[in-house]
């Protein structure tokens, strides 16, 4: 099975107001703080790269629900998702089942879920959705959020960790800031 993850950042905010607030640790204005300075600090890590916290994303990802219980570990941010009553059942209903899953279900599964949906029985729905379901959230979360993320599953054995961190690098801003204060 290959795994599904789609990614993409849809705005980022407050890096200004972040080289700000670093310039007041320096006695210094932001224009003056060395771009040298961020880098050094954010590779130093914990209080050091506190400015990262002022640094704001929204990205929204597609992903199915066993990879989401495992991103809500990271709860310093808010997400919002599609509804499983509205789209599951809209779906099933309209018959775009081949959309909603990252591998296909087992056979029987597909269609005792089409039952529920038009039968209005969403609590039968959602008990048997395979965790392969497909759902999308916009995730907000800070640059500091996003470094732990990166520093602690980039590598990780559910190879979509490293398909979050791979696209999510690829669109930010200041990726330097969370990859170990590499250049890109």
């Amino acid at each position: 099975m290959k795994p599904f993850m789609d990614v993409r950042v849809l705005d980022e905010a407050g890096y200004g107001a972040a080289m700000e607030g670093l310039a007041l640790n320096k006695g210094q204005t932001a224009k003056h703080v060395a771009r040298n300075v961020a880098l050094r600090l954010s590779k130093l890590g914990g209080a050091h790269s506190k400015f990262l916290e002022s640094i704001m994303l929204w990205i929204e990802v597609d992903a199915p629900r066993y990879w989401w219980a495992e991103a809500d570990t990271y709860r310093i941010a808010t997400k919002q998702s599609e509804s499983t009553m509205h789209t599951v059942v809209k779906e099933l209903k309209e018959g775009l089942q081949d959309i909603m899953f990252e591998d296909p279900p087992l056979p029987g599964v597909l269609e005792y879920l089409t039952l529920c949906a038009k039968e209005g029985d969403l609590l039968q729905l959602k008990a048997h959705l395979p965790e392969g379901f497909l759902q999308r959230r916009v995730w907000c979360m800070s640059y500091k959020t996003l470094k732990n993320i990166v520093d602690q599953r980039e590598n990780h054995r559910l190879p979509h960790w490293g398909m979050f961190c791979e696209q999510v690098r690829e669109q930010i801003e200041h990726p330097e800031f969370i990859w170990n204060g590499e250049d890109q």
